[in-house]
């Protein structure tokens, strides 16, 4: 089972929980869009969980000479390649089969969202990944097709300020991962020949503090008592994060999020204190 659930990244499915944005913060927290957005949240999953595995097929035979990834299902031969093809088409059909239960038509908002994540991965998977900032922009743009896939599901706008401090949350994450690979080994990727540190650290620290600034922005216009004092905790989430990423061997997110508690900590107590402004 453990090999299967790595195979589709279950992991990375915390991720994901970004489709439950939008309800939040429009205040539409109800059981019914609870529900609809928890499906949306699974149709989604199922459906990253296809990028992934049509990606590692892909790169199974350069994945055998990594030194980490080829203790992958796939490069590792714990999984055969019939098997996870099998797997990652059950996949793609269990998530547009939710999709389509959830909104109760075939053609929808959410779908081609759906389709638009499918074509620009497979796109990243098959070339766009050796292009600089190009592959970053495709990482970020991941994550803002979370977010407006759940606002989708539930009928609601996402704010300008909003999409601005998710799309430069994501640039910072990606430029940070690029620079910790060009640190542990600049040959792990074609991509990586056209990037210096100098460059990624820059634009990642810049995109970070817009992120701040656009986020404060937000809390501001959102007119809800004491939603500033998110502010700070997001400042020391941050803060936490940087930290992690500077001084280890590892550039994933979901991977520092799981294996640093205090910061796992951090993100679940913002939460509630979002869920107690906001919601409650």
């Amino acid at each position: 089972m453990k090999n299967y659930l790595e195979l589709i990244r279950f992991k990375h499915y915390i991720k994901n929980l970004l489709i439950f944005i939008p309800m939040v913060t429009a205040h539409i927290l109800t059981t019914q869009n609870l529900i609809i957005t928890s499906l949306g949240y699974l149709s989604f999953s199922f459906l990253t969980s296809f990028v992934y595995i049509i990606n590692d097929i892909k790169d199974i035979e350069k994945d055998k000479l990594h030194p980490r990834k080829k203790n992958r299902p796939l490069p590792s031969g714990k999984i055969k390649k019939s098997t996870a093809i099998f797997i990652a088409l059950i996949m793609l059909i269990l998530s547009i089969s939710i999709n389509t239960i959830i909104t109760k038509t075939i053609f929808s908002a959410s779908l081609f969202l759906l389709i638009g994540y499918l074509i620009i991965n497979l796109l990243y998977s098959f070339g766009l990944k050796d292009i600089a900032i190009i592959d970053v922009l495709i990482l970020s743009l991941g994550f803002i097709i979370r977010v407006y896939y759940g606002a989708a599901l539930v009928n609601v706008e996402v704010s300008d300020w909003l999409f601005l401090t998710i799309l430069n949350a994501s640039l910072f994450l990606g430029l940070g991962k690029r620079k910790k690979e060009i640190v542990q080994n600049k040959k792990s990727r074609k991509v990586l020949e056209e990037y210096n540190e100098s460059f990624l650290d820059k634009f990642q620290y810049l995109c970070l503090g817009l992120t701040l600034v656009f986020y404060s922005l937000w809390a501001i216009a959102q007119d809800i008592k004491y939603l500033t004092i998110s502010i700070p905790v997001i400042m020391v989430i941050f803060m936490r994060y940087c930290l992690k990423i500077e001084s280890s061997d590892e550039g994933d997110p979901t991977t520092i999020l799981y294996h640093d508690k205090f910061l796992l900590l951090l993100c679940i107590l913002y939460a509630i204190l979002m869920l107690i402004l906001v919601v409650l």
